[in-house]
């Protein structure tokens, strides 16, 4: 019996039970039926074919599926990242003094940390980058070792300039430099080096190919079968746009190098000569080129190409140009803490009108894909391979010790003579030039901001104030001595402008206690012998050499901004104040003792030939399976 005794009077009859039962089965087939009509709606909303596009796409469809977007570039074609800097904070003392402490507690690090044998710089090597060290690997070390190279680790450049052409297969590199090669217009010194030897260069100055030749012949027969171009001219020449270079590091990091990366014993030796390099005796003649000339106009929109969409010197909007100054600069004057940050276009489009290479370079000859360039400086934003200077190899700028004098016996002056190069003037540009700025500014009869001390010498406590900046013009020769690379109403209008003085010498520099070195139409070409002289040197530099990693703003230079409002203090505090005095001699000595260890020759082909090891994996079509591990 279902039902216990006396529940009959509680409980509902039999009829009343099944009609209240077909009363929900029928609610619940509703409900069942709306879940099903939404459940259908939703599908013909998210499923439906997309709609077509405008007719002014030409026909274009987008893809189905949307490829992962890799992570944008930030300067010379490594993936932006977090700054590895930040503002230091700003305690009583002056801020020189900090930042000299702090960058000289930062470099001694580096050099506590440099391997002391193979085994460790090999180890080194692949938790920096995710890769084992290129054939002859060794070779490169005992050269090293043997020539009393500083800095065994520090070649992160190398590898942040490279990393782009791992997403190239070696074949499409050789074709370009092949191609490069082989028209005329394109400025090349072409070196075609087979069987350990150079079998072939040409195409720049006598003095050039000689020192190229120089730089490589004690290690070239480590080199594998390759063709080099190497840039005449001073200006950079390759520039890749954002996307393709985001893409091309997409595919280095995320396939190319970890399939090296994945090889448990990879060959120690080169391949065999690929077939389509030529025996070494001329260059292909090539009809067409991809290279566009136009010197004497204006390259910024060029320049920023390769800046990733969200940094400053790529705004959509017109209006006033913000940089971010707070990636590189501390403290209302604006002391450059971050050489590379002050450095990276990117994050400063003001340079735009304030910078001569942009406003109109003397030579511009550029390509918009990633060909292997060698140039012996660039703009942070371009993709060129950078590689130690010739000029500096074959003592172009020699520095004369016998001319140079004790610090004691100097003047008290920062000083400077040269000429307006840094950009060819037509239409006034010359006032949208940095050299010219310098000088107008440096030369100015308005105010200046300098520091003063309101606290005690226990408790200092360092203050902005305005004067006149004519109250500091005692301690400042900075004038043009030539004008050139302008049309003629320029160069009169520049001449009428300027105070030009007499052109100088050499040797006058080692006069004054204080030396200003800044860019050209690219790197200056003083600047070791500067560094080498008793001098403390100042340094204004967009332009990026092969030396990055091994000079070190506040340990051996003293790094000036474009802005200029920290010029006059940069100067005063070293020329001015007790403890300044002895900063200033102690770094001078400190920056000529140190370039006397690591600006060499010796320590140019060591640089070299490691830039020569890792390009020559680059185009070795077995560059996935050679390398490096050890005995």
């Amino acid at each position: 019996m279902l039902l216990g005794d006396h529940e009959d009077s509680v409980l509902p009859s039999l009829k009343t039970i099944l009609t209240c039962a077909r009363r929900r089965m029928r609610s619940r087939q509703f409900l069942v039926l709306v879940a099903l009509l939404t459940f259908a709606a939703f599908s013909v909303f998210y499923l439906r074919a997309p709609p077509s596009l405008p007719s002014d796409t030409n026909g274009f469809k987008p893809p189905i599926s949307i490829p992962k977007i890799p992570k944008q570039l930030s300067a010379g074609g490594s993936t932006a990242e977090a700054p590895k800097s930040h503002p230091p904070t700003l305690s009583g003392s002056h801020p020189i003094w900090q930042l000299v402490k702090d960058a000289e507690q930062d470099f001694e690090k580096i050099l506590e940390h440099q391997s002391k044998t193979l085994e460790e710089a090999v180890a080194e090597y692949r938790k920096r980058y995710g890769l084992p060290p290129p054939p002859n690997f060794d070779k490169w070390w005992d050269f090293a070792k043997a020539k009393g190279v500083q800095l065994v680790d520090e070649y992160d450049s190398i590898y942040h300039t490279l990393t782009p052409f791992w997403g190239l297969k070696p074949s499409t590199i050789r074709a370009r430099a092949r191609e490069a090669l082989g028209f005329d217009g394109n400025n090349l010194i072409g070196a075609l080096i087979r069987n350990g030897a150079v079998k072939k260069i040409n195409g720049g100055r006598e003095w050039q190919e000689e020192a190229t030749k120089g730089m490589m012949k004690d290690f070239i027969k480590y080199l594998p079968d390759m063709d080099l171009c190497f840039n005449i001219h001073d200006e950079p020449r390759v520039v890749v746009p954002s996307d393709d270079l985001s893409r091309l590091v997409a595919i280095a990091k995320d396939e190319k190098m970890p399939a090296a990366n994945a090889v448990e014993k990879p060959r120690n030796s080169w391949s065999p000569k690929p077939a389509d390099l030529t025996d070494g005796s001329r260059f292909e003649d090539v009809k067409t080129t991809r290279f566009n000339v136009f010197a004497h106009q204006p390259t910024w929109t060029h320049s920023r190409m390769s800046c990733p969409p969200d940094t400053p010197s790529r705004n959509l909007e017109d209006g006033p140009k913000e940089d971010n100054f707070d990636s590189y600069a501390v403290g209302e004057l604006g002391f450059v803490y971050n050489q590379t940050a002050f450095s990276d276009i990117c994050q400063s489009p003001s340079f735009s009108e304030s910078y001569g290479f942009f406003d109109r370079p003397n030579a511009y000859n550029l390509v918009h894909d990633l060909f292997p360039i060698f140039s012996q400086s660039k703009i942070s934003s371009y993709n060129d391979i950078v590689y130690p200077s010739p000029w500096y190899w074959y003592g172009k700028v020699p520095y004369n010790e016998t001319a140079d004098m004790l610090w004691s016996e100097k003047q008290d002056k920062i000083y400077w003579r040269g000429s307006t190069t840094g950009g060819f003037s037509r239409d006034g540009g010359w006032r949208r030039q940095h050299r010219q700025h310098l000088v107008q500014k440096i030369n100015a009869g308005d105010q200046a901001k300098i520091l003063v001390n309101r606290g005690g010498e226990t408790s200092e406590d360092w203050q902005v104030k305005e004067v006149p900046r004519s109250d500091f013009k005692e301690i400042f020769d900075i004038y043009f001595s030539y004008v050139g690379q302008c049309d003629p109403g320029d160069c009169d209008a520049q001449k009428e402008f300027f105070d030009i003085k007499e052109t100088a010498k050499q040797e006058d520099a080692w006069n004054y206690k204080y030396l200003l070195d800044i860019d050209g139409n690219a790197f200056s070409g003083r600047f070791y012998a500067f560094l080498k002289s008793r001098s403390l040197v100042y340094k204004l530099a967009i332009f990026r050499e092969w030396h990055e990693e091994w000079l070190k703003p506040w340990v051996h230079f003293i790094p000036l901004s474009l802005r200029g409002d920290e010029w006059v203090e940069a100067v005063r505090w070293f020329a001015g104040e007790t403890s300044g005095k002895k900063e200033a001699e102690r770094i001078a000595l400190q920056g000529r003792d140190w370039a006397d260890k690591v600006l060499r020759n010796e320590d140019l082909e060591v640089w070299f030939f490691r830039l020569l090891l890792e390009y020559g994996r680059l185009v070795d079509d077995d560059r996935e399976t050679i390398g490096y591990t050890g005995a």
